[in-house]
């Protein structure tokens, strides 16, 4: 009976957090649908989302029982969330570029300059003419990997290459950044052949006249910054205030992610947070130190539209990328908050920042910017409203008062760091596959440069360098840089600082999400409940581990030796490799020189082996393709097969047609045979889902 009354007394507490979970349901419904494996038709989602919105007002209206409309409430949000997403992707689908089957010429505008690939500099650019394509199959944005030094923004060129569309995940169930590039506009990849040149084109619309502009004042504002500080520092200082990655050194940034540090260098939650509560307090400050206007003005909101001003200068300096978006929304309502008088921290504040993000962006549900960075928010402002409220002394001697201000501020930092890392934990592990084991060391030794040095001197010299005041402050934000770059080369050098962690089966991180936030959002003891839950990620079994996997087109392919994933081609689409060893939790190690007879076009094992792969255009010979079937028990070419030899009666043979259907492909052995799961049955049919190898798409033939 005690334990009955105790439930009732919190489920009675909760009268004013139900409403805490509509945004909750509203992603529930976006992940619905983005977890289809076919596009849903319009009109049922709609009809849903309208019926059951319909229902829950008239159930208001008649004043049902406040239990029925928050059933009906979650209901409508959930329907809605679908409904919106639908939405959401109709409004932004535009045309995607095929795998033509030779290199063609692309002349358009330069809109930015983005982060650096594994294969050189890369650009975003508005393709105005693309030889082999009509103008209404014209994507309207492309990303080009560029030779040399990248063009400024604003710039008209010409470029030759291999264009394709988007890239299919790296392995089944990964993450898809073909889905990513679809709702950012990006219509497809090019990579150049040769050097970029200058081209002559009409004007281009008054909206791409002005994002070349802002672009173009934002690279030079990052030369800027490098040309003061130098390349290194420059680069992290650049990165941390326009987003432009392009001057990171390799190794700084392994070393950055290694130490749990590479959130510093994404324009995000905390970058907006500093930004917009520095100005916020400067401007305070001011007012409040001018009597005159303290007396006919409120400080508190005078600052708050201060703070709002340079939330959004911020994000156009920024470039406005999804992460940046969602943060300076955030932020954004925090200081709408203060304007009308309410408290800005408060968790039904964060859910009104989630709903706003969700119907604006219904796509970031399945991010792991969004689930990271509303999760750690989320848990964030649940400490706040758990932490004991600290009596003030009235009277005390200062170097005591100082030591305990000391302690204080100590704590609050390790347990905020403690709290938030618990919170993205989870995320980490299933997105990405790694934990820094001493990230909590790391950010400890960096918050207090990164927040009262770094990122004030950052926006002060980003402010005033246009008028050639900035180097003071750009050199105190250097120096910030450096001292943050020793911290993470150090932690990130320290014995096991990095541990690998295979994902979960695509349940887990629902279940894990929903813990967490249930031990956020729910008053009293029994939040505690939604630990397990949270913890999903770390305990839920893993399937074993596939025997091989082949790559996106058949170009490279690795196979599990005990707890190494061995790869045919080392450097070869490595991003690939990479991403599904450590997905799988295997280390990635190179293919042994002897025993293997690698060509132009084909790698063999000599003796019994895992696979021979051929990547060559044109298909190989009967000769060809009878030694690789003789070596090996997985025969795989880039190009179709017309035919094959007796000897491939046996193996597994895959070939170009099934690469275009499938993308990637994991295999596992099966008594004699194998299973395979290829990504394409994974990701299903949908906009963004378009596949083709070059050899066999609609333009090649």
């Amino acid at each position: 009976m005690r334990l009955i009354e105790c439930v009732r007394t919190e489920v009675e507490d909760q009268n004013d957090r139900w409403r805490l979970w509509s945004p909750v349901f509203f992603g529930g419904g976006c992940a619905i649908y983005f977890a289809l494996k076919t596009e849903p038709l319009m009109w049922p989602l709609m009809v849903a989302a309208v019926a059951t919105g319909g229902v829950w007002l008239a159930a208001r209206r008649l004043g049902l029982a406040r239990r029925w409309t928050l059933i009906l409430l979650m209901l409508a949000c959930l329907s809605g969330g679908a409904a919106v997403a639908k939405l959401r992707t109709e409004a932004v689908g535009g045309p995607v570029a095929p795998s033509l089957a030779e290199p063609t010429v692309i002349e358009a505008w330069v809109m930015d300059v983005d982060s650096p690939g594994e294969r050189g500099a890369r650009i975003v650019v508005a393709p105005v003419r693309i030889r082999g394509l009509a103008p209404e199959t014209t994507p309207v944005r492309l990303r080009a990997t560029v030779r040399g030094e990248p063009p400024a923004p604003g710039e008209a060129v010409r470029l030759y290459g291999i264009l394709n569309p988007p890239p299919a995940p790296a392995s089944p169930g990964a993450y898809d950044f073909g889905r990513n590039a679809y709702f950012q506009g990006m219509g497809g990849t090019l990579f150049s052949l040769g050097e970029t040149r200058p081209s002559a084109l009409p004007e281009p619309p008054w909206r791409v006249r002005m994002a070349m502009k802002i672009n173009a004042v934002r690279y030079a504002l990052a030369q800027r910054i490098v040309a003061r500080l130098g390349e290194r520092t420059g680069g992290i200082a650049a990165a941390m205030t326009t987003g432009h990655e392009t001057w990171i050194g390799r190794e700084d940034l392994d070393a950055m992610r290694d130490s749990g540090l590479a959130h510093i260098l994404s324009i995000s939650g905390l970058h907006m947070a500093i930004v917009g509560g520095f100005v916020f307090f400067a401007v305070r400050l001011g007012v409040a130190a001018w009597p005159w206007l303290a007396l006919r003005v409120s400080g508190k909101k005078v600052a708050a539209v201060a703070g709002l001003i340079a939330v959004g200068t911020y994000l156009v300096v920024s470039g406005a990328p999804p992460p940046a978006e969602r943060a300076a929304i955030t932020a954004s309502i925090a200081f709408v908050a203060i304007l009308l008088d309410r408290q800005a921290v408060t968790m039904h504040a964060l859910a009104v920042a989630a709903f706003a993000v969700l119907l604006l962006q219904p796509e970031a549900i399945v991010t792991p910017g969004f689930q990271m960075s509303f999760a750690a928010t989320a848990a964030l402002v649940a400490l706040v409203e758990v932490w004991p409220r600290r009596i003030k002394e009235i009277a005390a001697p200062w170097p005591i008062v100082a030591m305990q201000r000391l302690g204080s501020w100590l704590l609050v930092a390790c347990t905020a760091s403690l709290v938030a890392g618990m919170a993205t934990g989870p995320f980490a592990m299933q997105h990405f596959n790694r934990t820094a084991m001493y990230g909590l060391v790391a950010n400890l030794g960096t918050a207090p440069v990164a927040d009262f040095i770094l990122m004030p001197a950052l926006a002060l010299g980003a402010a005033l360098e246009p008028l050639g005041l900035g180097a003071p402050f750009l050199w105190l934000a250097g120096k910030g840089v450096d001292l943050m770059l020793v911290i993470g080369h150090w932690t990130a050098g320290l014995p096991g600082a990095v541990r690998t962690i295979a994902s979960a089966p695509a349940a887990a991180l629902p279940v894990a999400f929903l813990g967490i936030l249930f031990i956020c959002l729910w008053r009293g003891r029994l939040r505690w409940l939604g630990l397990p839950l949270a913890a999903a990620v770390l305990i839920w079994p893993r399937p074993a581990a596939p025997d091989l996997w082949i790559g996106d087109g058949g170009t490279n392919a690795a196979w599990r030796q005990a707890e190494a994933a061995v790869v045919v081609r080392p450097g070869v689409r490595q991003f690939a490799a990479d991403l599904w060893s450590r997905r799988r939790g295997l280390e990635l190690t190179p293919r042994p020189e002897a025993g293997w007879t690698c060509k132009r076009s084909l790698c063999a094992p000599e003796a019994a082996g895992p696979i021979a792969l051929w990547w060559g255009k044109k298909a190989p010979t009967v000769e060809q393709l009878d030694v690789m079937c003789r070596s090996a028990s997985v025969v795989s070419s880039r190009a179709k097969l017309v035919s094959l030899p007796s000897s491939c009666v046996n193996r597994l043979v895959l070939d170009g047609v099934d690469y275009a259907r499938g993308g990637s492909v994991e295999l596992w052995r099966a008594g004699a045979g194998w299973k395979a799961v290829w990504a394409a049955d994974v990701r299903g049919q949908r906009p963004w889902t378009r596949q083709a190898d070059p050899d066999f798409s609609d333009s090649g033939g």
